[in-house]
């Protein structure tokens, strides 16, 4: 016996990588279904080797459904969520909305697994922001062995984290470039993406940094630690899909660069490629599509006294939303559900 499972926004970058994710991991569904909005009714996605023909969310019954895995933003959330957690169908949920509600845990199962027990509260589990999700996978079993004091990320975010809209923009504005006769505005990202960085992602706050900077702090000390100090600074770039972070982490205890190698070597959903040579590191055209956060350019940071510089990329996608939607389902099912 497996489990009935709803995708929710299943015509979305998320939604379809969701619905891929599923079946490549072989999930065990019995029955699943893929809810959009009223304007997408009909649309095809792919399950596997299945077609599925996506329903209409507003009219779609949660009553007897496991999970449904949410990809759609806070708005909509605000008012599905509740109604499918409400009929009894657990919500793992990908949008903002209630990451920072301590009545839900956020989960990144190779992080916290434990948290996914807090989920009966609301029926609710949160999925972490994107540049998170991957950072706090390579955090952890450093954490775990040094006890981390502060940590200074800079990020190198993809457009796909925008959405296909961004995809878009990216692509008409490199091939307005070269083709001058095209005049093609920005209209996702505040200034041209094409050829360009933007340290900007999300709304400015009242301090000076942005959401996003600020979502980064916030997740990390609710999903390892709330003594870790950390600041962001998180920048758009022009690639279409894979995060990447510089990471600078500043220890209690001491830790040289092997053992923090070996370490990552051994943690979880990590994949280190390190060489010291011309390509013996990942990039993230070479993440897409793979379920490890790589990391790579291990070193001691000589200025402190207990530090290490890494590199970290992963596809956002999968990592950063899909794949981390889908882990928390598996853990969900075997410890608490304990179907299929």
């Amino acid at each position: 016996m497996g489990y009935r499972i709803a995708v929710v926004g299943a015509t979305g970058n998320v939604g379809r990588e969701m619905l891929n994710i599923l079946a490549e991991r072989q999930f065990p569904v019995d029955e699943i279904a893929a809810l959009a909005s009223r304007r997408s009714l009909g649309t095809e996605v792919s399950f596997g080797d299945r077609t599925l023909k996506t329903l209409d969310l507003d009219a779609f019954d949660f009553t007897g459904w496991d999970m449904a895995l949410f990809a759609i933003g806070s708005d909509a959330t605000k008012i599905y969520a509740p109604r499918a957690a409400k009929s009894g169908c657990v919500v793992i949920d990908n949008s903002s909305l209630y990451r920072y509600d301590p009545d839900v845990p956020l989960v990144v199962p190779e992080v916290n697994p434990e948290a996914v027990l807090g989920y009966a509260k609301k029926n609710i589990i949160a999925n972490p922001n994107c540049s998170t999700a991957q950072m706090v996978v390579a955090l952890k079993p450093l954490h775990d062995r040094a006890r981390i004091k502060r940590v200074v990320v800079s990020t190198y975010q993809s457009v796909s984290g925008s959405g296909k809209e961004a995809i878009d923009e990216l692509w008409d504005q490199t091939k307005a470039v070269y083709n001058p006769t095209d005049n093609y505005q920005a209209k996702v990202y505040p200034k041209q993406i094409a050829f360009n960085v933007i340290p900007h992602i999300d709304v400015f706050m009242e301090d000076g940094q942005t959401k996003e900077e600020w979502k980064m702090v916030a997740e990390t000390k609710k999903i390892v630690d709330p003594a870790i100090k950390l600041t962001a600074t998180c920048v758009r770039v022009p690639v279409f899909v894979g995060h990447s972070e510089a990471i600078n982490i500043e220890f209690e205890d001491h830790l040289d660069e092997a053992e923090a190698r070996d370490i990552l070597r051994e943690a979880p959903g990590i994949m280190v490629i390190d060489k010291r040579e011309d390509g013996g590191y990942v990039t993230p055209i070479e993440c897409v599509g793979d379920y490890a956060t790589f990391i790579s350019r291990i070193r001691q940071d000589p200025t402190i006294d207990n530090g290490i510089n890494l590199w970290c990329v992963s596809d956002n996608l999968r990592k950063g939303a899909a794949l981390n939607a889908v882990q928390i389902a598996e853990t969900l099912g075997q410890r608490v559900l304990k179907k299929g």
